[in-house]
């Protein structure tokens, strides 16, 4: 896309984006498009792209609609696998006129000022989808009758107990609820942590926050997504043939669920933006930062006697954490594939620690309750024992994650181009 200069100091923008969310609809009045060009004369490069202000509608100088329509039309609307009730467009630019947001060349930066909550809220999508999935499978477990619990029946007045009493579909649903409270936790945390680097007053206060943030975002939008798309599968199956047609409403779950792995920088790319970026080229100062806030946390509830083996979880799992850090900076200077090949297997190494740590926060607050007899006892009992299944049955797969990551990029690179 390409914008030219004009003698009134706005711009001629020509050239088409594809994948346009609500690129054209008739909900509001006016559109305003933020788009990415280059002038004639800018850098090669990212470095040469910058970033201007697109109306669909002219306005004039009062802030009032000018009647006069700019060159930017709706070419298309993609026909997607999910997320229907949103308009996914082709649009294309004829000169239409354009304001430069910025300075020149500086748009791919000023287009990340916005990107980290952008991510956050995918994040915050699979887990609201997963979150919804739960609801309609937990419901249908307890009402669908069909076979007798192994320890013999459970309604002696019926024909079957409801499925909810079999071991494999508990081990679905708890799977999910443990992914969604931890994913929640996570989501909440990060979001507190982009407020603090913005609005602290402390100067050290928010460095720290920063830092905190550079380094959870591309966790939480990429293990949030792919743990929410799993749940709404998950879902689905806990429901049988019921889930996969449209009534029950899991299967559009699924198919909307699907997008926010790939939307906002693929979960590929956030896997790899953690590992190169934010790892290894700072030699693990990020998670440094945060091992300190996980440390920091458990120093102040060593008292709390309910809490002590879930912390002594977290220390094993920072541990574990601590030693694959170190040896991934270790061998990638010399082997370049490396990066690469870790890359996704820590990223969901590092999600899975933090899902430990938000267990552990929203733990502490369970057991506070519990104790000072407030909330809801029967939900506090039931987020324990739900961090329980979590300690016992998911957290576990870090170690398996661990000999991944050692395991190198030899396997991964062997094959030719032409074997696959």
């Amino acid at each position: 896309t390409k914008a030219a200069p004009q003698a009134d100091g706005s711009y001629k923008v020509s050239g088409t984006k594809i994948f346009i969310t609500a690129g054209e609809h008739d909900l509001t009045e006016n559109i305003i498009h933020l788009v990415l060009a280059k002038l004639p004369d800018a850098p090669a490069g990212p470095r040469g792209i910058s970033l201007f202000l697109v109306p669909k509608a002219l306005v004039d100088d009062d802030s009032s609609l000018s009647g006069e329509k700019n060159n930017v039309h709706c070419g298309s609307i993609e026909h997607k696998m999910g997320i229907k009730g949103s308009p996914t467009c082709v649009l294309n630019f004829e000169e239409a006129t354009g304001f430069l947001v910025g300075e020149l060349n500086q748009g791919l930066s000023n287009m990340f000022t916005m990107m980290n909550y952008e991510r956050l809220s995918m994040g915050l999508q699979g887990n609201g989808l997963a979150e919804s999935s739960y609801q309609i499978a937990a419901e249908y477990a307890k009402d669908r009758l069909q076979g007798r619990a192994p320890t013999g029946p459970q309604l002696v007045d019926k024909v079957a107990d409801p499925i909810i009493v079999h071991p494999d579909v508990r081990r679905m649903l708890l799977t999910m609820r443990s992914n969604i409270v931890a994913g929640r936790a996570l989501s909440m945390y990060a979001a507190s942590q982009l407020d603090i680097s913005r609005f602290h007053p402390d100067a050290d206060v928010r460095e720290k926050a920063d830092k905190l943030v550079a380094l959870l975002i591309p966790v939480q939008k990429a293990y949030c997504t792919d743990r929410g798309f799993d749940s709404c599968v998950l879902g689905q199956q806990v429901l049988g043939g019921h889930g996969y047609v449209a009534e029950w409403g899991l299967e559009q779950n699924v198919r909307d669920a699907r997008i926010a792995q790939i939307y906002e920088g693929a979960n590929g790319i956030q896997a790899l933006d953690l590992m190169g970026r934010k790892t290894v080229r700072v030699n693990g100062a990020l998670l440094e930062v945060l091992l300190d806030e996980m440390n920091e946390f458990a120093a102040e509830n060593q008292p709390v006697a309910e809490l002590a083996p879930y912390l002594k979880s977290l220390s094993n799992t920072q541990t574990l954490l601590v030693e694959t850090t170190r040896s991934i900076i270790a061998n990638c200077a010399d082997r370049p594939d490396e990066i690469g090949a870790a890359s996704y297997a820590y990223m969901e190494l590092l999600g899975l620690s933090l899902y430990c740590y938000m267990w552990n926060r929203v733990l502490a607050a369970a057991f506070k309750g519990i104790a000072q007899g407030t909330g809801d006892s029967n939900h506090l009992e039931g987020l324990v024992k739900t961090g329980d299944f979590f300690m016992a049955r998911l957290l576990p797969r870090a170690k398996s994650l661990a000999e991944e990551i050692s395991a190198g990029a030899d396997s991964m690179m062997a094959m030719s181009v032409d074997q696959f």
